[in-house]
């Protein structure tokens, strides 16, 4: 009987997690499903520019998967079962369940509203494709309008940041404010910082610093000090958060529901369940959390593939660095910031800002792209047979760096 991988997301981890497995390992031994929700490969890192009204490509995952055996399942996930080792899905047909052997659990993140009132009903957010498009269609309702249409994004992070700026860039027309919690860019370094502020002011962004939002409401939104701010458009970017799906169904999560892995992405409580990307609650080579981010996915999604290749071929499991160097911010088109931290995550004195920053962010958007539909990196598609009793394996392996 065939070894059953199920794996749940097609995002930048999961899509690239499924696609190297399906080329290492035989498919005569192996039979691995993908369970998407929607039928595209989503460039989640682009979003505030879909929101904004550029066009971004969104591969077919059934392209993206062509020359694999991968049996990809447009469903949405409702449940997992890791006693009995079944994940249910709905869809079209009404769903059903399937069995796994191993799971790797990639669904990702969404907004977080914080539990603020009126967030859920009245704001606008680029956490997915369908809701960034939705917020494209509004703005599309505002601009050229000829009278003073209002945009406020709510969130100084670099989500906020980037979409602010974008948006901004994209439709001048619009008026766009830039709600902060604390010191916009508080992160970043103090050059960085001012190069910043420098851009806000050019693009004639209105920031508004320690400002905490108590309420979004259709066309205002209300602050703890009492100040009341008028909006055509709210865009809310204060973080993000996962689903409950994970605590429902027994895995060992941590309190805001991620799911606690060791060094190889191995669920600490169900050793037949790996995660990856927003998903993981892993822990990096400095010690600390790994921040919800496209690169976490990406050192998160190669150590699950070395863990689930390792285990299933009888090899030794080889570590991946789990590492955070900086953050790469587009502010628009033509203008960006790399800054890099320390191992502390502390951002380091030095920064690269301007169009050789936007350049660096864009090829980076490129390559994860480029990445999602050749995982292997052009290396030999040598298919891995499976060892005896793969998945019996202790969890207490060596592993190699």
């Amino acid at each position: 009987m065939k070894h059953r991988i199920v794996v749940l997301g097609a995002g930048y981890a999961g899509a690239y997690v499924a696609g190297t497995l399906a080329r290492r390992l035989s498919p005569s031994d192996t039979e691995i499903t993908v369970v998407n929700a929607e039928p595209d490969f989503v460039q989640r890192l682009r979003l505030h520019q879909l929101a904004a009204g550029q066009e971004i490509e969104a591969p077919r995952l059934a392209e993206v998967f062509a020359d694999t055996a991968i049996r990809l399942r447009r469903a949405r996930v409702t449940a997992v079962d890791p006693e009995r080792r079944v994940v249910a899905v709905a869809d079209a047909d009404g769903g059903g369940e399937l069995g796994y052997d191993t799971l790797l659990y990639a669904l990702g993140s969404h907004v977080a509203d914080h539990g603020v009132p009126g967030v859920a009903e009245y704001a606008f957010d680029v956490a997915a494709r369908p809701s960034a498009l939705r917020l494209r269609e509004r703005l599309d309702s505002l601009d050229g309008r000829g009278e003073d249409r209002s945009v406020l994004i709510v969130g100084d992070g670099l989500t906020g940041i980037e979409t602010a700026t974008e948006i901004a860039e994209s439709r001048p027309g619009l008026s766009v404010t830039l709600v902060a919690r604390g010191e916009l860019g508080a992160s970043l370094s103090t050059g960085a910082r001012t190069h910043l502020r420098a851009t806000c002011d050019r693009l004639g962004i209105t920031v508004l610093e320690h400002t905490s939002v108590e309420a979004v409401e259709a066309t205002r939104v209300l602050c703890a000090d009492g100040t009341v701010l008028a909006s055509d458009a709210t865009v809310w970017t204060a973080g993000f958060a996962v689903g409950p799906l994970a605590a429902v169904s027994g895995l060992g999560v941590t309190e805001d529901g991620r799911i606690v892995v060791d060094r190889t992405m191995r669920s600490v409580s169900h050793p037949d369940v790996y995660a990856a990307g927003d998903s993981a609650y892993a822990i990096g080579d400095n010690g600390l959390p790994l921040p919800m981010s496209c690169a976490s996915a990406g050192y998160t999604g190669r150590q699950a593939t070395n863990a689930i290749l390792g285990r299933l071929t009888g090899s030794r499991i080889a570590n991946t660095k789990l590492e955070y160097v900086g953050n790469h911010i587009s502010l628009g088109r033509r203008d960006g910031i790399l800054q890099m931290v320390d191992r502390e995550g502390r951002a380091k004195p030095k920064y690269t800002g301007g169009r050789k920053a936007a350049r660096i962010k864009a090829g980076i958007v490129r390559m994860s792209l480029w990445a999602t539909s050749h995982p292997t990196f052009g290396l030999p598609q040598r298919k891995h047979r499976l060892a005896p009793a793969a998945s019996d394996v202790s969890p207490a392996e060596k592993t190699v760096a």
